[in-house]
């Protein structure tokens, strides 16, 4: 059994009309109907109750999937902190679209992460550039998504392990959409596509690449806590 949390802010789905018209029970309402199945439970937390994402129910937490915007800021640092040291010490991370400004992945990635970006519904399409691997099972050569954000690079991350979706949009910029990194025991995964004014997590391949990404970024192996411990040496006792 997969244990996915998901943190959506939950602002725009309240004060903006086309985001509660397209997502009226909240971005992560829909993204967990897609996720339940058999092997993945699903819990939700939003800004009014992100104080509940304490040591314990990261503990029980295999993969923690983040959407922010506008709130970022609100996070405690606390909280961030203990997102950053759950990942160390083993549970995946997924961070979705504005999550790239997000205090949790930014401590992940130790940089800035800014990006250009242009909010005109653009056409994108998304390159599946690594179809051997376990997040683009699924997916064909490419997609396309008719109205999203643009991102553009340069986009400032850390070199990822692996990019594994590049996206193209009309105005002719790229974006590396879809990167991989590992962080201590933790797996990341950083999806760029999922404004809040378009239906992008209705669309098919998104919430494939999603659910594929749950099950890579699943612990393989966790530790009990962040130490450096003194060890004895093979063969002795002192």
């Amino acid at each position: 059994m997969i244990r996915v949390a998901i943190y959506n802010e939950c602002i725009h789905e309240k004060n903006n009309e086309k985001a509660m018209a397209i997502y009226p029970n909240g971005i992560h309402s829909v993204i967990a109907d897609f996720l339940k199945a058999d092997d993945i439970t699903v819990k939700c937390f939003t800004l009014e109750t992100v104080e509940e994402i304490t040591e314990e129910a990261l503990k029980e937490t295999d993969v923690l999937i983040w959407w922010g915007h506008v709130g970022h800021a609100k996070v405690p640092d606390e909280v961030a902190e203990r997102v950053r040291d759950a990942v160390l010490t083993g549970m995946g991370f997924i961070g979705l679209h504005s999550a790239h400004h997000s205090k949790p992945f930014k401590l992940l990635m130790g940089t800035a992460c800014h990006l250009g970006w242009r909010e005109n519904g653009d056409m994108e399409r998304i390159w599946n550039i690594n179809p051997a691997h376990p997040i683009t099972q699924g997916i064909g050569r490419y997609f396309e998504l008719p109205h999203v954000e643009t991102y553009a690079e340069p986009f400032g991350i850390p070199n990822p392990d692996e990019v594994i979706f590049m996206g193209w949009y009309e105005g002719g910029e790229l974006f590396r959409s879809g990167c991989t990194f590992h962080r201590e025991n933790g797996r990341i995964f950083y999806f760029q596509p999922g404004h809040e004014t378009f239906p992008i997590f209705y669309d098919e391949n998104v919430q494939t690449i999603i659910k594929n990404a749950v099950r890579w970024a699943a612990p393989v192996y966790r530790s009990e806590a962040l130490v450096c411990p003194h060890i004895k040496k093979i063969g002795t006792e002192n």
